[in-house]
């Protein structure tokens, strides 16, 4: 098992405004900013892919944020060869506040993907709180450090990266879905039909780019993998049109929102209380919620 990611830290920001309400409470924090400095969504990537963000994980003095076990093979001894830490941890920061539940991220996911409609790689529940309040809240694939879906698989189909992305490759799955029962957040499904026209990809069908479907083999969310070495934020991230999510970096503290506004990613998480869903499962998800309805997610039931 993975350790989970060490608790969060606040550390000094870049820009003046990176916590949300910070100088005007009532400003949406996805908006775009004229203090950005200009750091698009291809610049950020591009950015930490280089190992110059500005708001790096050593100048935040939070080092130890990275899981060990990225920088080193699981179980190799001293006299073993360290294994080359990955560039990248990637994550997901989904802010609450502001989800209208419009489901444009879910429709953005499907037509860039030629989904099927009962193929959703990120679902919009609308979940009631224990007062009867109703609150909206996406679920794509939580990315676990410690998924249950990968040792349950009988032909190894299921795997995660050194990125920590976990993927399903679908010319090894024989569709036991095995792995459907084992995930605890509704993340996967089955294609029992045969999958949408799709024109040619700009990527190969691989784990990281499953398009077209394969019948008979189970689906889920990929947090866009095959785009991300090219400078591209996941589909959902780009289509969301209030900024809710973000696509985030561990190892370089940072992450983006659909309108390129860029935040310090441990700052963000500790300033606003962020959580996991289900964390008691031990899955050490990494996706974080920002709450602010009056959530808690470990006991609000779904209402559709």
């Amino acid at each position: 098992m993975e350790p989970t990611a060490p608790e969060y830290r606040s550390g000094t920001s870049t820009h003046s405004s990176l916590s949300p309400g910070a100088a005007n409470p009532s400003r949406h924090p996805g908006a775009p900013r004229p203090h950005d400095n200009g750091l698009s969504r291809r610049r950020f990537l591009k950015r930490v892919g280089a190992g110059a963000a500005g708001v790096s994980i050593l100048a935040a003095g939070g080092a130890d944020l990275l899981p060990s076990s990225a920088s080193a093979a699981p179980g190799a001894g001293a006299g073993s060869p360290a294994k080359p830490k990955a560039s990248h941890q990637w994550c997901m920061v989904i802010d609450l506040r502001y989800c209208d539940g419009c489901k444009q991220c879910t429709a953005a996911c499907q037509k860039a993907h030629y989904l099927h409609e009962d193929q959703t790689w990120i679902r919009v529940f609308t979940m009631e709180g224990e007062s009867g309040n109703t609150y909206h809240m996406p679920r794509p694939c939580m990315m676990c450090e410690d998924p249950p879906c990968v040792p349950v698989c009988p032909v190894s189909a299921n795997f995660r990266t050194d990125e920590g992305l976990t993927l399903v490759n679908q010319q090894r799955c024989i569709g036991t879905r095995i792995c459907m029962n084992a995930c605890p957040y509704q993340a996967r499904y089955f294609n029992w039909t045969s999958p949408a026209p799709a024109p040619r990809q700009p990527f190969a069908q691989t784990p990281e780019w499953p398009v077209p479907q394969v019948k008979g083999t189970v689906g889920k969310c990929v947090f866009c993998a095959a785009m991300l070495p090219a400078g591209k934020i996941p589909e959902c991230v780009a289509g969301c049109p209030m900024g809710v999510l973000y696509l985030g970096d561990l190892e370089s503290d940072v992450a983006v929102n659909g309108f390129g506004n860029v935040i310090k990613l441990s700052q963000f998480l500790a300033d606003n209380d962020a959580v996991k869903f289900k964390e008691d499962y031990g899955t050490h998800p990494r996706v974080w919620y920002i709450l602010g309805h009056g959530q808690d997610l470990g006991s609000d039931s779904e209402a559709s």
